[in-house]
């Protein structure tokens, strides 16, 4: 009977048991910040998921004519057609060639233009006064005036998106590259940083996020210049594309063309500030 306890006592002694370890602060943290992120990523789908729901509701109530609120699965079917028969997805292509085209444009001589304004005294009391006027010009306004200037081919919707992009971009860098801190640019020059260095190394990497706001703006004016220009006057393109539905009363390819256009848009959209994030997380990474 001794020996028997004895035993269990050195057994005991031997294999303490585990006690159940509880969950650490930071991992607590982790899971709840997991959870928010689903939440928030379901949250997203729930206007969108209303809308469609109305759309369906209100369609099958014959609030409206199906001539001006076609069904949902009419809409569906005439994008199954358009996409086999590839309509959607060249005119999609010319009108996306033209968006990088005048973007690409755009926005390299804004950034020059607002380096120069930020940097040069010289350039800035010259040219400033002009800038401002300028940029208070919608880009749609100046549609007839480039129509007479250039006329209707690719370089009008070129020149268009580059004048959507070119002023968010400019202010941007202009913004940018003046919130650079004095301390730095003294430090940049006592370690020998001549003016082309000191404008590589420092003031545009310090430019970036400022810039990358002004390109997000940039994005979606220009893609709703370019799409309004195609409305306008263009030959192909989503935008001509749905002017030609529009003529035709082919509410049908209108709406697939809409939802196409809103898609696209919130994607570009998307894009920028996924990189916007990644790049203000670099920046501060204790946050």
């Amino acid at each position: 009977m001794s020996q028997t306890v004895d035993t269990l006592v050195d057994a005991a002694g031997s294999n303490p048991p585990t006690p159940s370890t509880p969950p650490t602060p930071s991992a607590a943290f982790a899971h709840a910040r997991a959870l928010t992120h689903r939440v928030s990523w379901l949250l997203w789908w729930v206007s969108p998921a209303l809308l469609f729901l109305l759309w369906w509701y209100a369609s099958a109530q014959h609030w409206f004519v199906p001539q001006l609120l076609v069904p949902p699965h009419k809409v569906y079917d005439t994008f199954r057609t358009l996409a086999a028969g590839g309509d959607l997805q060249d005119n999609l292509l010319i009108t996306l060639r033209r968006l990088a085209i005048g973007f690409a444009w755009g926005c390299l001589s804004g950034i020059a233009c607002g380096t120069l304004l930020a940097v040069n005294r010289t350039f800035s009391d010259y040219v400033r006064p002009l800038f401002d006027i300028l940029r208070q010009v919608p880009t749609l306004t100046l549609i007839p005036i480039l129509i007479l200037l250039i006329g209707i081919d690719e370089p009008l919707k070129v020149v268009v998106v580059a004048k959507a992009v070119f002023f968010p971009v400019a202010l941007a860098t202009y913004g940018g590259v003046q919130g650079v801190p004095r301390d730095l640019i003294e430090m940049a020059r006592h370690y020998g940083l001549g003016r082309a260095g000191l404008l590589r190394d420092v003031l545009l990497p310090s430019a970036i996020p400022s810039l990358l706001t002004g390109i997000r703006i940039a994005i979606a004016r220009s893609w709703l210049a370019l799409v309004a220009v195609e409305l306008l006057s263009a030959d192909s393109g989503i935008g001509e594309m749905m002017e030609m539905a529009r003529q035709m009363l082919r509410i049908d390819i209108v709406m697939v063309d809409v939802i196409a256009i809103g898609l696209i848009g919130f994607t570009l959209d998307q894009s920028i500030a996924l990189v916007q994030r990644r790049v203000l997380r670099w920046q501060t990474p204790n946050r």
